[in-house]
């Protein structure tokens, strides 16, 4: 995989960690080695511009997926359901992570967590998840769920 992780935040993350965990849930996801992804972290007011332009709403928001390329989990591009998905530039992953440590406080859990969580959310974005729909929320976060799951058995033997 070729995962690039660019802070921009001004916050210290454990870009080290990001990325074994983006890697991890790539290839549980089936999705080429080849496969480009990248991460990038930035601080509430960069977040707050990309949230009103793309999302037309206002404030920091925690994570942001653009996509590039149509993938499928373990299918290729769309309607192909032969072998592993072609290499492709999946897209963009934007985190905030002060918007993530106050939603880590609420939970009760660390903020290196909640990056973990919302990485594997925006992943799945890139996947072609959603969760606007009952089923489709069912879905992806039965399957985040998992993946973190399967993440957090991996990280405990590294």
């Amino acid at each position: 995989m070729s995962i690039e992780i660019n802070n921009e935040s001004g916050v210290e993350i454990d870009e080290e960690n990001l990325l074994a965990l983006a890697t991890h849930v790539l290839a549980e996801m089936e999705i080429n080695p080849l496969a480009e992804l990248s991460i990038v972290a930035v601080e509430e007011n960069a977040m707050a511009e990309l949230h009103e332009k793309w999302m037309g709403e206002p404030g920091p928001t925690d994570v942001l997926s653009f996509p590039m390329d149509e993938l499928r989990p373990g299918g290729g591009a769309r309607g192909d359901a032969e072998g592993p998905a072609d290499p492709a530039l999946l897209g963009d992953v934007v985190l905030c992570p002060q918007v993530a440590a106050k939603q880590a406080r609420d939970a009760g859990h660390s903020a290196q967590d909640e990056l973990e969580l919302l990485c594997t959310h925006g992943i799945l974005h890139l996947l072609g998840y959603d969760h606007a729909e009952p089923e489709e929320h069912k879905e992806m976060f039965g399957l985040q769920a998992k993946l973190l799951e399967s993440w957090q058995e991996v990280r405990e033997t590294r």
